[in-house]
């Protein structure tokens, strides 16, 4: 089997050469073998009919198929002759044909030198989408940080609007007042706090004596 790609080829045939081969390969080995069977088995019946025959079915197998091995090492000469006059004289695009898609090729050469900086340019132009697309990534996990960030603002402003309705429930206006008064009866409560802890400190030593 040659081991050129071929790959000019497999562009116009739509498949590899080797592989056209190769499924011809099986299919005449595989013929091969079929035939085989089928003249073993006319031998069989051939001897069957006729009297005082010793030829067992075994011996029948052993000859078929040391007739098989012969066989297939003769085919296996002339499919190699064979394949290399298709490879080369049918399965081949001449070195001067170039095929219809690639005549832009032919109106606008590319030297060497140039496709080097075309695939270096492609390389770059492929770092830079992914850097985007990462950056990208980014962005959106900021966005959605944002969001989150901005529904718990809206919780604390919601949060002070109810906060400033229960102050002007009580007769203060603005929130400034309503952050003062709060914060008087903040200290009151404590104050209170701290009355009760100490008469209940006075009381467990009373309690004691």
């Amino acid at each position: 089997m040659s081991v050129d790609p071929m790959a000019y080829e497999a562009q116009f045939f739509g498949f590899t050469p080797q592989t056209c081969m190769l499924r011809i390969y099986i299919a005449f080995q595989d013929y091969l073998f079929e035939m085989m069977l089928v003249v073993e088995g006319v031998i069989l019946k051939k001897l069957d009919g006729i009297p005082g025959c010793n030829i067992s079915p075994s011996q029948i197998r052993t000859c078929t198929e040391k007739f098989l091995i012969f066989m297939k090492e003769h085919f296996d000469k002339l499919f190699s002759k064979m394949e290399e006059v298709l490879l080369q004289l049918v399965l081949n695009i001449p070195k001067n044909v170039l095929l219809p898609e690639d005549k832009v090729q032919e109106q606008h050469p590319c030297s060497q030198e140039e496709f080097q900086a075309l695939q270096e340019e492609l390389q770059q132009l492929q770092q830079q989408c992914r850097a985007e697309a990462a950056a990208g990534q980014a962005l959106r996990a900021e966005l959605e940080e944002q969001k989150a960030v901005r529904a718990e603002l809206e919780k604390i402003l919601q949060w002070f609007d109810g906060l400033e309705n229960i102050c002007r429930e009580h007769g203060t206006g603005n929130f400034q007042e309503s952050f003062a008064f709060l914060t008087q009866n903040s200290k009151k409560l404590q104050d209170v706090l701290k009355d009760i802890e100490e008469k209940s400190k006075k009381m467990k030593q009373q309690e004691e004596l």
